[in-house]
């Protein structure tokens, strides 16, 4: 899900043809439901405008040749302006009168708007990519052919072929805009710069050789449907176009960031060394938490939820009767055979399926409304297998794509539960990511922006929740899988604390690779990744737990409070159905069901 969280931390895409939306004169009136849902369909059809590549990632083709330089002045202030607009149509409704259903509308799409309105406060525009995400490096994946940008037509890629004749001038934005970041002191460590230069001199985005450029995948595979002279047209212009404007756009840019930018990057690794960095990184944690708790609030639910798991994993170590420190334990399993049973991929597909056999019979208990939508589990693609995690992609509205949950086997007979096997079916497949997609998918009561919202503080806390049912669905009871939990909910408590370390100051880059590394058993190069994903990303690791304690909070609540009158089932349902909330409309919603139970 990187591009969604990518499009959220940078900012917006594309206005065509944008004419606003239409006001009413009218003074403050009682309204009916449509004029709720007519204000946030109007809002998302404007707003696929200007996000033309979030249509195109929904199978929405109507914007395929559109690339918005969406990081310019100009743009951003009509965005703005835009946002405003609608804000000021909400205003004019009268939100006593509506149902609660129409409030939670009301109240996603308000939150929503003042939350970008904010972002620009903080001037993201100045750094307009880092190397954990952008445009530059979604923009290969688009053109590989293995994308969401469609490549069955003719149209299709003349469509592309506009959407890489603007990516120079996009390019040549993002580089005025690290220029004026440098005049403003606002810029990006040293250490993510280094990274981000060999990414823009990759081979296969600055190959003029046919067999070695990402961006000629459409033209090695065209359908077999076009004739001899329109492959003959397109190859011709396709060449055309990637060696004179996507090779020296990447070219031009690596140059950039090495002779003129590196020099100006500063050492620091927190967004608190900018000017207003606290006040920014306070943003940035409201923003992605959808609460208002506080970065020292944050950072000590995150030592707390280290310290409870640790204990967790010391009486694991205990139970396997290893008598060395609790780190020893951590780097012992990572290499222990009984971790890793398997000898065949078949044999890692299957336990999957059986833990998907098991969980089914307890599913009915704890959930009254589950997808229609289908699911399959799969082994990831040997092409990509070697650099790919496993993860849920999911289906279509229509059931007609399955949610597919993807597990990457290289080599079976490494392949450790302890890197939480039980615990990963759980967030990524079911009940996790596919159930809560799939309903917020399926739902077409709720307005679109909603139906394909994304918040990852509800949707990663949703599936990091999951995770704490595995004793109800009679898991974890393997202490190999056990430890694999554990290991899962201290990656994401480990973020709570390093993520507030660093961008408060209070923590430096290795300090925090050493933190992590003391508790998860990842080796150095995977825990500098991480810790460099949150510098790139101030905040965005904070969601996961967050999300996952106030979803088990609220149910404790309820349980506690309704006693017999609580049923589980129709708790789960009440989270899951109107899709993706900030945290703070979720707790609305769930006192608002409370009451009526």
């Amino acid at each position: 899900m990187k591009n969604l969280l990518y499009t959220a931390f940078f900012g917006a895409v594309f206005l065509t043809g944008f004419t606003g939306c239409k006001k009413s004169d009218s003074p403050l009136t009682k309204v009916t439901p449509m004029e709720v849902d007519s204000i946030a369909a109007d809002y998302y059809e404007q707003y696929l405008k200007l996000y033309p590549l979030e249509a195109t990632s929904q199978g929405d083709l109507r914007y395929n040749d559109q690339l918005p330089i969406n990081i310019d002045k100009d743009f951003i202030s009509g965005e703005i302006s835009f946002y405003n607009s609608v804000q000021n149509q909400l205003k004019k409704l009268d939100y006593k009168s509506l149902s609660d259903d129409d409030k939670t509308v009301y109240d996603v799409l308000d939150y929503t708007l003042k939350d970008k309105i904010e972002r620009y406060a903080y001037h993201p525009e100045y750094i307009p990519f880092t190397q954990f995400g952008g445009l530059p490096l979604d923009f290969p994946l688009l053109g590989s052919g293995e994308g969401s940008q469609p490549f069955k037509t003719e149209k299709d890629y003349e469509d592309w072929l506009k959407r890489m004749e603007k990516f120079p001038e996009w390019m040549d934005t993002a580089e005025g805009n690290f220029r004026e970041g440098i005049k403003n002191s606002f810029v990006l460590p040293k250490k993510l710069v280094v990274k981000m230069i060999p990414q823009m001199k990759a081979e296969e985005l600055t190959s003029s050789d046919f067999d070695k450029n990402i961006f000629f995948g459409p033209v090695k595979n065209f359908p077999k449907k076009f004739s001899t002279a329109q492959k003959q047209k397109l190859t011709a212009l396709y060449k055309d176009v990637i060696s004179k404007k996507i090779i020296p756009a990447y070219t031009k840019m690596a140059a950039f960031l090495e002779t003129e930018y590196l020099p100006k990057a500063r050492n620091t690794d927190g967004i608190n060394a900018l000017p207003k960095g606290n006040e920014i990184y306070t943003y940035y944690t409201k923003s992605w938490t959808t609460t208002t708790k506080t970065p020292e609030e944050i950072n000590k639910i995150g030592l707390e939820q280290v310290a409870m798991l640790r204990t967790e994993m010391e009486k694991v170590k205990q139970e396997l009767g290893f008598t060395g420190t609790l780190e020893e334990f951590i780097t012992h399993v990572k290499s222990d055979p009984k971790a890793m049973p398997y000898k065949t991929e078949k044999e890692v597909i299957a336990a999957f399926n059986h833990i998907l056999a098991k969980i089914t019979p307890k599913l009915k208990n704890m959930f009254g409304v589950t997808p229609v939508t289908p699911f399959e589990i799969r082994q990831t693609e040997k092409f990509r297998e070697a650099t790919a995690s496993a993860e849920y992609i999911q289906g279509t509205p229509d059931g007609k794509r399955p949610g597919i949950f993807y597990i990457p086997i290289p080599d079976p007979t490494k392949f450790n539960v302890t890197s939480g096997m039980e615990s990963l079916f759980l967030h990524e497949a079911i009940p996790g990511h596919h159930y809560q997609i799939s309903l917020q998918q399926e739902n077409t009561h709720l307005p679109k922006f909603m139906r394909f919202g994304w918040f990852g503080a509800y949707g990663e806390g949703w599936a990091h929740y999951c995770e704490t049912l595995g004793p109800e669905f009679g898991l974890y009871t393997d202490p190999y899988q056990k430890m694999g939990y554990l290991s899962d909910q201290m990656l994401r408590a480990v973020r709570l604390v390093v993520d507030t370390g660093i961008h408060s100051g209070t923590m430096n880059r290795e300090e925090a690779i050493k933190y992590f590394l003391t508790n998860i058993s990842y080796d150095e190069a995977g825990a500098t990744a991480e810790v460099e994903r949150y510098m790139a990303m101030p905040g965005q690791a904070l969601g996961y737990k967050i999300g996952s304690l106030k979803i088990r909070e609220l149910r404790d609540l309820y349980q506690d409070k309704l006693g017999s009158k609580f049923s589980l089932a129709k708790f789960h349902d009440e989270v899951l159905n109107q899709g993706c909330l900030p945290l703070d409309v979720l707790d609305r919603k769930m006192q608002n069901w409370a009451k009526k139970q």
